[in-house]
């Protein structure tokens, strides 16, 4: 039998916000890995926290670099 749905609110505790964030943080670039091996794809994932700290996987450094010269290029706009 599957998992529940879970309801997606903002968690008030701040601890457990951040404990929240870094468990799903690391899931993603997990994930993010897994789909480069198995599809032999470009990935790039970045993640700002709420303190503005940067966390990013690439599995190419040009593909990053993109990434993020189209970032800052939407922020100017």
């Amino acid at each position: 039998m599957g998992r529940g749905r879970v309801q997606l609110k903002r968690i008030e505790n701040e601890i457990n916000r951040q404990v929240t964030f870094s468990k799903r943080r690391s899931g993603l670039l997990k994930k993010a890995h897994e789909i480069s091996v198995l599809c032999d794809a470009d990935v790039a994932v970045i993640i700002f926290s709420t303190k503005g700290k940067l966390y990013e996987y690439s599995t190419d450094s040009r593909c990053l670099l993109l990434v993020l010269d189209i970032l800052c290029l939407m922020m100017r706009e």
